[in-house]
C-alpha cells in the first residue's frame, strides 16, 4: 500500500524517518527535530585543567547557560549529548575520555574548549595527547589559552546554529569524523598559540 503523502509504508517500517519520502511534511518534521537538538543539548563535562575554571564560569550566573537549557552538566553521559573537552588530556586520561564519549547518546557532539585541548599547546612532550581529535571526533573547536567563557559561548552557539541546519551531520559524513569548525576568539585576549602549531 503506498500512501500520496507518505510514500512506501515498508520504507517506514525499516528506516523509521529515513523511509520518509522528502517533502512538505517530512522537512517540517526534519526542522523540527533539529529545533528541539538545538536547544536540548545537555554537556557532559570533561574538565582536565585551568579551562575548566572559565567552563565552570560559563555556567555560573554572569553568563548564564540556563538561558539555553544547559544549566545543568551531566555528571553522567548517558544523560548528556555534547562533551566539553576543557584542557590539556594526558595519554593516561585518553581511554577514560573515550570510554565517556562512547556512552553518550547519539547524536553527540564534542567542543575542544582551549588549546591544549585542541593541540597539545605547550605541553609538547610523550605524556600529552596532541589534539583531542586523535580520540575522539571533534565538531568545534574554541580557541585560547584559557579561552573566556564569551569564547566558550560563541563556541556553542555555533554548534547550536550547525545544529539546527543539519550542517554538523552533513560535515561528518563527508570528513568521517568531526565537523571540525574553528571559531574566532571573543574574550579579548590574544590569539597566542594557534591550533596545530
Amino acid at each position: 500500500m503506498k500512501l500520496p503523502i507518505l510514500g512506501d509504508t515498508t520504507d517506514i517500517a525499516n528506516d523509521g524517518l529515513g523511509g520518509l519520502e522528502h517533502n512538505f511534511i517530512t522537512s517540517n518534521v526534519e526542522s523540527l527535530i533539529n529545533w528541539a537538538r538545538r536547544r536540548s543539548t545537555w554537556p557532559a563535562t570533561f574538565g582536565l585543567a585551568c579551562c575548566a575554571l572559565e567552563m565552570m564560569a560559563t555556567g555560573a550566573a554572569h553568563y548564564d547557560l540556563a538561558r539555553y537549557g544547559m544549566e545543568t552538566f551531566r555528571a553522567s553521559p548517558r544523560q548528556a549529548d555534547l562533551m566539553i573537552v576543557a584542557g590539556r588530556v594526558s595519554q593516561k586520561m585518553a581511554p577514560i575520555l573515550r570510554q565517556v564519549y562512547d556512552q553518550m547518546m547519539e547524536p553527540k557532539w564534542v567542543i575542544s574548549m582551549g588549546v591544549c585541548a585542541s593541540s597539545g599547546g605547550m605541553f609538547n612532550n610523550y605524556a600529552i595527547v596532541q589534539g583531542v581529535d586523535q580520540v575522539v571526533p571533534v565538531d568545534v573547536y574554541a580557541p585560547g589559552c584559557p579561552p573566556g567563557p564569551e569564547t566558550l559561548m560563541h563556541a556553542i552557539f555555533t554548534l547550536h546554529e550547525k545544529i539546527e541546519n543539519d550542517e554538523i551531520l552533513k560535515r561528518r559524513d563527508e570528513n568521517g569524523g568531526g565537523a571540525g569548525i574553528v571559531i574566532e576568539q571573543r574574550d579579548g585576549q590574544s590569539a597566542g598559540l594557534t591550533i596545530g602549531s
